[in-house]
């Protein structure tokens, strides 16, 4: 075990301003007072600039070390907002705010990146430029896209990018990593049925959305069984239903709404083809007519093989090669640092948080375990990267 005495020094208050952010979460991008807190932070320790306002509610931190003959930039990056849950895990740092909680730990993945930032602006002990962004609207929101479409990476022109995730279940002190695809697109669908509604005595009279909306159910979970290659993956769930108002009515419309996933760029144009097919062709077979509306959000999360290798032997480092599982299996779940790693070369790590709730779940919680881990893995990285420099 590597974890640096720099962490142990400092853990307590790392703790507290991880406690801080799980009392006080915010949604999406309207995560002020996180920025504020982070803004703070970064300036009392000292970091060479402080940018706000990149994708509305992102902070920036530039971090210039003791030499910079290497002329190299590489970027940190952690997630700063809240899901829309109300908590159920009855910690003294509990969510003050109803119905908003940290369920996927992004307030430990702030806290983690706020300690190396504070680490390295007191050693200033590499090469080159550290940039730490701090990303709002990662539920959802894009806010890695917002924060790319605001001159991100113009103005911080990033050489490699790493960003770093929490995983419940993987045990404390491990990570896991893996080069190309890791995590899967996330799409948004949303189907519109339109028949002709009336008495659900006479049936004969209408046409009914509800018998054309379950023949489009059935139809379109024949589409990954059927027209994907078996050999690669792809997920379409159908997850709400709305119409209607009174049991002896035939309504004239149903609405469903879902997500696609998929591990492949090409997969995924194939899924959005087949899917408008089968529900306008289903819903003329029964004379009736439905619009798809196809979102895409997220992008398929694609690992760089090289940048793995490097992030991978930098959490060898800090947890030894036996406590590094370089081979993870892909997730369907989602990950908008996808958007910057379409741009840049980096990688994608998963840190372990032990036997917690899934994340997502309304009992999960940050392991403060993890943090002197998580902290040791970005100074390692740097320190790797970006080699030493005299003072």
């Amino acid at each position: 075990m590597a974890i640096e005495n720099w962490v142990s020094r400092h853990l307590e208050d790392l703790i507290e301003v991880r406690h801080d952010l799980h009392r006080n979460p915010e949604l999406l991008y309207d995560v002020e007072q996180t920025s504020d807190r982070v803004a703070k932070v970064l300036t009392e320790a000292g970091v060479d600039e402080v940018v706000r306002g990149l994708g509305r509610t992102g902070v920036v931190g530039v971090i210039r070390g003791n030499r910079d003959t290497s002329g190299r930039i590489i970027g940190l990056r952690a997630d700063m907002d809240a899901l829309p849950i109300v908590e159920a895990t009855d910690a003294p740092w509990a969510s003050t705010k109803p119905g908003m909680m940290h369920a996927c730990g992004h307030d430990g993945h702030t806290t983690m990146l706020l300690g190396a930032a504070r680490h390295l602006a007191e050693s200033r002990a590499f090469d080159g430029t550290v940039i730490v962004i701090f990303q709002p609207a990662e539920e959802g929101g894009a806010g890695a896209k917002a924060m790319i479409d605001d001159g991100l990476l113009k103005q911080f022109p990033l050489q490699e990018v790493y960003g770093m995730h929490n995983k419940p279940g993987l045990p404390l002190g491990q990570f896991a990593i893996a080069a190309g695809p890791i995590m899967g697109s996330v799409d948004e669908i949303r189907i519109r049925v339109e028949g002709e509604g009336g008495h659900a005595a006479l049936p004969h009279n209408t046409v009914d959305p509800m018998t054309v909306t379950a023949a489009i159910i059935q139809a379109v979970q024949s589409i990954v069984s059927r027209n994907i290659d078996p050999l690669k993956s792809a997920v379409i769930s159908l997850t709400t239903i709305h119409g209607g108002d009174a049991f002896n009515v035939i309504p004239p419309v149903i609405k469903l709404t879902g997500t696609v996933r998929t591990l492949d760029p090409s997969v995924r144009d194939q899924v959005e083809v087949r899917l408008r097919k089968t529900v306008e062709n289903v819903a003329q077979a029964f004379d009736a007519k439905a619009e798809i509306d196809y979102i895409r959000m997220y992008p398929v999360t694609i690992n760089d093989a090289d940048k793995v290798a490097l992030a991978a032997d930098a959490a060898a480092a800090v947890a030894g090669d036996a406590n590094v599982d370089r081979n993870l299996p892909a997730s369907m779940g989602g990950e908008d640092f996808a958007f910057m790693l379409e741009q840049v070369p980096g990688a994608m790590i998963f840190a372990g948080n032990g036997p917690s709730a899934e994340l997502h779940h309304p009992k999960y919680d940050f392991n403060d375990d993890l943090i002197p881990w998580g902290c040791s893995y970005w100074t390692t990285l740097v320190r790797q990267r970006l080699g030493s420099a005299a003072a």
